[in-house]
């Protein structure tokens, strides 16, 4: 774990029913690999590098609507920032741990992300997984609609507004809501510091990035990079909102809060293999390139995986529409049999 915990008493223990393995078994799987950690960031970071120097090619050679195209591949690329972000605050990419903490200072600045903020909230997320008030990273029901698809799937002006104004006041000291105050109470000025200097580092740096660019008339560097996570969003969203929409709260059963989803190789490194979500919340210390093989080895104990974006979406939009007429409806997938 990277940073500490800091909330102030547990709420309740909950008896998380987890898929038995075979303690070998996981032991390997639970193995970090510094090749496979360096294959999956240096190729994401890779694609994000080549769509960089094509854009810049494009401005100068190309049309209009082809440079536009190209950013919009470039924003596809970096919106998925957001997961290998996720899997390094995880500290399970690397097997050597300045390696786990070089590259996701490199991932918390290129995508605008507070990884003290994220962090402290994401472990209480695996503790008490849609369990409110302990978990309010993820509230159900998750709204999913035309308008929300449109507002970040394209270009997402509000988002950026949004994300200026959260770090200007975190970089002011200032803390603000339920979920803030509970993660970083007045009893932990260490934690609270932390989060305020990596926001300011966040603010300023960006800004500065803007700056130097414009002056030097090198506009499309602040595209590339500050900009980026504002638009493109389109693959991520249908990605990351499988998670758990639609199902059920307060389930002590990963099975029935969460949803594995069965997509194609290049999708699944780009989002850095976090469509096996079951498997990552049964297991949270498996690294993300082994969830495929801990998939195969507890399959036998899931609900149906959907295939593709296409079942999977199919499925949650028949949901939504169910909870339209039946505000509290939730959907319970159907679990394997026990054996007699």
């Amino acid at each position: 774990m990277i940073f500490g915990m800091t909330t102030e008493a547990v709420q309740q223990k909950i008896n998380w029913y987890r898929t038995p393995i075979d303690r070998d078994l996981l032991a390997h799987l639970n193995r970090r690999s510094d090749l496979k950690g360096l294959a999956q960031t240096l190729g994401h970071l890779g694609l994000l590098a080549a769509t960089a120097v094509l854009a810049f090619y494009a401005a100068t050679n190309w049309s209009i609507p082809a440079l536009l195209a190209v950013l919009f591949l470039h924003g596809t690329f970096h919106a998925f920032l957001l997961n290998g972000f996720h899997e390094l605050c995880h500290g399970s990419v690397f097997k050597t741990k300045w390696l786990n903490g070089f590259f996701l200072a490199i991932f918390s600045f290129l995508g605008g992300s507070n990884p003290v903020m994220f962090w402290t909230s994401h472990q209480e997320h695996h503790k008490y997984t849609l369990h409110p008030p302990d978990d309010l990273e993820v509230v159900l029901p998750v709204k999913i609609d035309l308008a929300s698809f449109l507002k970040y799937s394209f270009i997402n002006p509000w988002g950026l507004v949004e994300r200026i104004k959260l770090l200007t006041r975190q970089s002011r000291g200032v803390l603000k809501g339920e979920w803030e105050l509970a993660l970083f109470p007045a009893t932990e000025p260490v934690q609270r510091q932390r989060l305020f200097t990596w926001s300011r580092v966040l603010l300023f740096g960006h800004l500065a990035i803007a700056i130097v660019s414009l002056a030097f008339g090198l506009w499309l560097v602040p595209v590339l990079v500050t900009l980026a996570p504002f638009y493109g969003g389109l693959l991520l969203y249908l990605c990351n909102n499988t998670q758990h929409v639609g199902l059920q709260d307060n389930a002590p059963d990963f099975r029935l809060c969460t949803r594995t989803i069965e997509i194609n190789p290049v999708f699944r490194f780009l989002y850095w293999h976090m469509n096996y979500h079951i498997e990552h919340h049964m297991y949270a210390a498996v690294p993300c390139y082994n969830l495929r093989a801990l998939h195969k080895a507890i399959a036998h104990d899931l609900p149906h995986c959907p295939n593709g974006l296409l079942e999977t979406w199919r499925e949650i939009i028949a949901i939504l529409r169910r909870q339209r007429v039946e505000p509290g409806y939730e959907f319970v997938p159907a679990l394997p049999a026990l054996p007699a």
